[in-house]
């Protein structure tokens, strides 16, 4: 089921098409160089003419006589690295304290340029190299590498040997032996994969953090709101974040809502499980975009959640809303659920600007802690929206490693499957 368009913010075109100009023009012409030239190209265009042309009434014939000077390459490889550079000194400033993070976000042109990369491509070209067979005598040495470079920890691997995989995806998506992430049996809600804390807390006015002081909005993340009772889409304010949140609560008295983003690094275990004993009712997929999810991108570029291709599982559990997304990113494309084997990502048929609904009406999907959900190709981004109890405790910290079956958090005078001499719990595990 298609549903309305999502509406970006208005970019100003000329301000895109400078930045491509330049950076195009900055690569078209590498073998002129020389103090007198560089000084000639600093202007964009650099327009020659004569100057008796001038003085002809011909307009056409002054046209004629403009032609353009491309940049060097140096000056465009300069434009990059000031950029990154100015970028760099904010992300450090914010850090100590001494910026709003909020300086440190890309403007909305820098976002769109951004945007504009062939990054969907290049991740189906990415997605056809890890496929591809590699031949016997070459896995040791070329899995290897990318073991070593990335910290894989093979020993926890259901098979060791490398020379087994077949492929780099048949590495990425690697099953683990039995036994080597125990559910935690006291926790309500545990990690779904193995991976870093990027943010985590009460969701206040429907806002979530994206990282620390970088937020985005429940209701653009989510979409409309057709999982009260099972009915049509609840329709709010546009605007109106706060309310979009209360819709989501069954007990908007003694419940709230809680949010945890785990973010999966390429050397990370790439298959992802359920978190919490729960019934999935419905799945809502975004096309999106495909924008890096890694932590300093996070940092940098806003609504990065709500702009990338996600599929997001909503459902029920005892205390109410649950809901599980998989944010797609740069070469992570494709996202493979179980039990929706008739999810695609990446796929560029797909307007990007809607996004499509399915119900399990016909059969029940039930998930319990630690039960496999799905995989990504590299790594991603897994999001968590929830109601529980007031009082809810987390049991991480931000930028904390966790592996799954690991307690994120814990509901008060709820002890799960413990008996009464293990009631007793710590706040933060490591």
């Amino acid at each position: 089921m298609a549903s309305p368009r999502i509406k970006f913010p208005h970019v100003k075109r000329y301000k895109l098409f400078i930045f491509w100009a330049t950076l195009i023009l900055a690569f078209t012409e590498i073998h002129q160089f020389g103090p007198r030239y560089l000084l000639e190209c600093w202007i964009l265009p650099n327009l020659f003419f004569d100057t008796n042309i001038m003085a002809q009434s011909s307009l056409k014939q002054y046209l004629r006589s403009l032609r353009w000077t491309p940049l060097p390459v140096g000056v465009g490889l300069a434009l990059i690295a000031f950029q990154q550079y100015r970028h760099t000194r904010k992300r450090e400033a914010a850090r100590l304290g001494q910026a709003d993070p909020c300086d440190c976000l890309a403007d909305e042109w820098e976002v769109q340029a951004y945007k504009l990369l062939p990054l969907r491509q290049f991740s189906k070209a990415w997605g056809w190299v890890n496929g591809l067979e590699l031949p016997e005598w070459s896995r040791k040495s070329v899995l290897g590498l990318y073991v070593r470079t990335f910290g894989c920890d093979m020993a926890e691997a259901e098979v060791e040997d490398l020379g087994k995989y077949k492929c780099l995806s048949e590495l990425f998506r690697r099953s683990l032996k039995d036994g080597v992430r125990p559910i935690d049996p006291s926790a309500a809600v545990v990690s779904p994969a193995d991976g870093k804390v990027m943010s985590f807390g009460m969701v206040n006015c429907g806002a979530l953090d994206q990282v620390k002081g970088v937020s985005y909005s429940l209701r653009k993340f989510l979409g409309p709101n057709c999982w009260n009772a099972g009915g049509p889409m609840v329709v709010t304010k546009r605007d109106d974040d706060d309310c979009f949140h209360r819709t989501c609560l069954k007990d908007g008295e003694n419940n709230a809502l809680y949010q945890c983003v785990v973010y999966l690094s390429p050397g990370d275990y790439h298959r992802f499980h359920s978190c919490a004993d729960w019934k999935v009712d419905f799945r809502r997929h975004f096309p999106g975009e495909l924008l890096s999810v890694n932590p300093s991108i996070a940092a940098w570029v806003r609504n990065l959640f709500v702009l990338n291709e996600r599929a997001s599982y909503v459902g029920q559990w005892k205390y109410g809303f649950f809901s599980m997304t998989a944010v797609g990113a740069t070469n992570v494309g494709s996202i493979q659920v179980y039990f929706d084997e008739e999810l695609k990502t990446n796929d560029v048929i797909r307007n990007k600007s809607v996004f499509h609904d399915k119900h399990f009406d016909d059969r029940l999907v039930e998930l319990s802690r630690g039960r496999a959900f799905g995989e990504f190709n590299l790594g991603s981004t897994i999001v968590l929206v929830f109601e529980a109890p007031k009082g809810t405790v987390p049991c991480v910290e931000v930028g904390q490693r966790v592996r799954m079956g690991q307690a994120l958090f814990r509901i008060p005078h709820s002890y799960v499957g413990m008996t009464l001499d293990e009631t007793v719990h710590q706040g933060t595990q490591r």
